[in-house]
């Protein structure tokens, strides 16, 4: 099939070079003249495993094309996918959909014959609906389709290949086979195919990321309680997890949730149930306790170090939201650095993603472009971001200052080695954390 991807961000961009790996000619569309450059020399503008090598071997085969020339590409495929962004609007919870329908204003006037278009991107309930009313004089020539995409950053194109389901939402239920055609060489491999209503599949998308936001929520809440009572979360999640009901996927504690999707999906679906009248309690508590949970883990630092910040050395080792991608989105370091400066302390980091923009004008910040350089003389090694390179650290090496600490925020080494090893190490839930 032939295909347009509006939008190379994340989700365009990984769906686009996928779908074009299965054999379809896919155009990747954006707007951005330099990121098309980009992509066309073989440059990948996101970080994303296997990724890089998978735009090359497609763009070499013909079957990826990159272009900023939207018209053309949307006359030439037969189905349009809309990728764009979804941000909440600046101070709200509501969801900004001017990128959206801008882009079907755009398709209505480039559209010479029956297109079939696809939201990729994650909408409020009902977004469909307003697309009709957007395409109402020429209605007969679209079919409007609701495609959420549950595309993990680090893990994506297994994702795509593998995925759990396809959920294609549709009022027309002959337009579900236009899609499991589409998708047939994936349902052949065991994919679940999922039909549903086009409101269906776009409260789908939402309810799966609040429910995951949830489950990571309730995990922090729990670590906190370990911590004052002397027991160690690791076996609680161990013990709930192991429970089928519950399942053991995001019950790890640590940071607040980040990325591009929970924080910005679980005030999107509080916002589109207001619409209908209808209060969301739970994921309303969910979003101000991770908002609490980065302001808790940042100024525990107070009680590691002492009140006093100023001239502390401190190292951040990973400042993404996860490990294996690039993206800072309501990452806790974009909370945790700017105060650790503000307060006067010393701060050097490290990602393997490279440096990053948000901290090149803070005073008192540097990018270190390895572990040994980062850790050298800290007063503090926080482990924010587990990334693999992380995971067996000698700490004693890396750093030869007497009395240094150790705060893991991601619990990844073992509590009695590190206290044998004399280290003073605190981390999350369990009961030598401070």
């Amino acid at each position: 099939m032939k295909l347009c991807m509006i939008g190379t961000g994340y989700v365009g961009l990984v769906s686009g070079t996928c779908f074009a790996d299965i054999g379809n000619q896919v155009y990747c569309v954006d707007k951005d003249i330099n990121k098309i450059k980009k992509l066309n020399s073989g440059i990948s503008p996101i970080y994303e495993p296997g990724l890089d090598e998978l735009i090359k071997k497609n763009f070499n085969a013909k079957r990826l094309i990159f272009t900023t020339d939207l018209k053309k590409a949307i006359n030439a495929s037969d189905i349009i996918f809309i990728c764009v962004g979804t941000p909440n609007k600046k101070g709200t919870l509501k969801v900004n959909l001017s990128f959206v329908y801008k882009c079907v204003r755009e398709i209505l006037s480039y559209s010479k014959k029956k297109k079939i278009i696809v939201t990729k991107s994650t909408v409020p309930v009902g977004t469909g609906d307003e697309i009709e009313k957007i395409l109402k004089k020429k209605k007969k020539l679209f079919s409007i389709i609701s495609n959420p995409e549950f595309l993990r950053e680090g893990e994506a194109i297994r994702d795509f290949r593998y995925p759990d389901r396809i959920v294609i939402g549709s009022n027309n239920k002959s337009e579900f086979n236009i899609m499991k055609k589409l998708y047939s060489p994936l349902i052949s491999k065991g994919a679940k195919f999922f039909t549903t209503s086009r409101r269906g599949a776009e409260l789908i998308k939402y309810a799966a990321n609040a429910f995951l936001a949830t489950k990571i929520t309730f995990i922090n809440e729990l670590a906190n309680l370990c911590e004052k009572s002397g027991i160690d979360i690791e076996d609680v999640a161990l013990g709930i997890g192991s429970d089928s009901r519950i399942g053991s996927r995001f019950l790890r504690a640590g940071p607040a949730y980040g990325g591009s999707c929970f924080p910005k999906d679980t005030k999107g679906l509080v916002s589109a149930a207001e619409r209908f009248k209808i209060n969301l309690s739970i994921v309303k508590s969910v979003i101000k306790s991770n908002q609490e949970r980065v302001n808790l883990l940042t100024k525990r630092v107070h009680k590691i170090l002492g009140n006093n910040l100023k001239n502390k050395k401190i190292s951040i080792l990973g400042v993404t939201f996860k490990p294996n991608t690039d993206d800072m989105r309501d990452s806790t370091s974009l909370k945790m650095i700017p105060y650790y400066c503000k307060k006067g302390a010393i701060v050097t980091y490290y990602d393997p993603s490279g440096e990053k923009e948000e901290f090149k004008k803070l005073k008192n910040c540097e990018f270190k472009k390895n572990i040994k350089d980062t850790c050298k003389d800290s007063d503090l090694i926080i482990l924010l971001t587990e990334w693999d390179e992380f995971k067996s650290l000698d700490f004693k090496k890396l750093n030869k200052k007497k009395n240094f600490k150790v705060y893991d925020l991601r619990n990844l080494y073992n509590l009695e080695e590190m206290l044998n090893k004399k280290i003073e190490y605190f981390s999350i839930g369990r009961p030598n954390t401070n």
